[in-house]
């Protein structure tokens, strides 16, 4: 599950440059699209908010995935070792 956050963030991270770009970039190449680059920074911003978020969800998902299976595998090992004593 963590994997598809990373992509998610990467993508995100990826449109957030791209409408940074688009600000910098004179309204006469831009037919059709907001001309407005106040417009590009915010969308900018709120994408790149985002994408670190889903980055921190993914890596805060992916420590709780590994202490759920250090956990089990801690387990099953007392269970084997007090098998043999018995």
């Amino acid at each position: 599950m963590s994997r598809n956050l990373y992509i998610l963030a990467a993508s995100l991270g990826l449109f957030a440059l791209i409408s940074a770009g688009m600000s910098l970039i004179p309204s006469s190449f831009q037919p059709g699209l907001p001309a407005n680059a106040s417009l590009w920074r915010s969308v900018g911003l709120f994408l790149f908010f985002f994408a670190v978020l889903s980055a921190l969800i993914g890596v805060l998902t992916h420590l709780f995935e590994q202490v759920d299976r250090r956990n089990e595998e801690a387990r099953l090992a007392a269970r084997r070792k007090r098998r043999r004593e018995l």
